[in-house]
């Protein structure tokens, strides 16, 4: 039987309209909320709903490991269910969850990256350094990092084409953008470029979007931002929030606990990325998520 890449065989399943899956976890009644798999929206992506994040403090957290212990702590979360990993250009970690992810079938996980719209940068060259980086041949999904501004969706033009490219050639799977402030978030409902929407959000409004991209606490902001999750949500767009724990700011385990509820049951979230450190982290991110559909 002839060899063929990772690569071509992901060109292969796409074009013939399978759609990207995580394979080798028990069966659906067996797993647990937090590694139950859930699809994105139109993207058709499947994740679980609990994501290993790797940017915490633009992932000097997780650099600070060091590879063997960060490896040893993304092969635990795996082992444990979680096939959804996310990481970004701008972080000092996609190397090394590249590294960490060698082991590991590439069709028994999902990869999100998310790429700096500099305005000089070629887009396809950009794309080519992270697939290298990152050791792998496709991302599932490609988000646009960090849009802060009311006019991202037109100053980013030129990067929506390039991933569209990389789409065409099955290279990228699904798209979408991360914002920070309402006023760059008030632009993704009835966007039909965009697949997947990721969304700061938190029960507090800690370190969450207000009238500024600025990382301030917003409790006030916090009705207008569930209504654009939902908003969002009947666009067909899957949505993945982040800080679930206020950037860290969350040191009682009742917010904690109530954070996941309330991004799961309150603004209907379909899947959550965290930053972890340590297996205890995991473990309490897997409970905390499990009670939140309890």
């Amino acid at each position: 039987m002839a060899h063929i890449s990772r690569r071509d065989f992901i060109k292969t399943t796409v074009a013939t309209g399978a759609v990207a899956s995580i394979g080798s976890l028990p069966s659906l009644a067996e797993r647990s909320p937090a590694t139950q798999v859930v699809t994105l929206g139109k993207s058709g992506v499947k994740v679980t709903r609990l994501a290993f994040g790797t940017g915490s403090n633009n992932g000097y957290v997780q650099a600070q490991l060091g590879q063997k212990t960060f490896s040893d702590l993304v092969a635990y979360a795996y082992d444990r269910g979680v096939r959804f990993f996310e990481t970004a250009e701008s972080y000092v970690t996609p190397a090394m969850l590249g590294e960490a992810l060698k082991p590991f079938p590439r069709d028994n996980y999902v990869l999100m990256t998310k790429v700096t719209t500099d305005p000089d940068a070629d887009p396809m060259r950009r794309f080519e350094d992270m697939l290298r980086t990152s050791n792998t041949d496709y991302f599932d999904i490609m988000l646009l990092h960090w849009q802060h501004a009311p006019d991202w969706v037109e100053t980013t033009k030129r990067w929506q084409e390039g991933i569209d490219r990389f789409q065409a050639r099955k290279i990228i799977l699904s798209r979408g953008a991360s914002v920070h402030g309402l006023p760059a978030l008030r632009q993704m409902p009835g966007n039909p470029w965009l697949q997947v929407a990721m969304i700061r959000m938190n029960h507090k409004g800690t370190r969450m979007d207000g009238p500024t991209w600025e990382d301030n606490n917003n409790p006030q902001c916090v009705p207008e931002v569930v209504d654009r999750v939902q908003q969002v949500k009947k666009d067909g767009m899957g949505v993945v929030s982040m800080k679930l724990i206020g950037n860290g700011a969350f040191t009682e385990h009742s917010d904690r606990v109530d954070a996941m509820r309330f991004a799961f049951r309150h603004a209907g979230v379909d899947a959550v990325t965290v930053g972890f450190k340590s297996r205890q982290e995991i473990d309490e991110a897997i409970d905390n998520l499990n009670l939140a559909f309890a």
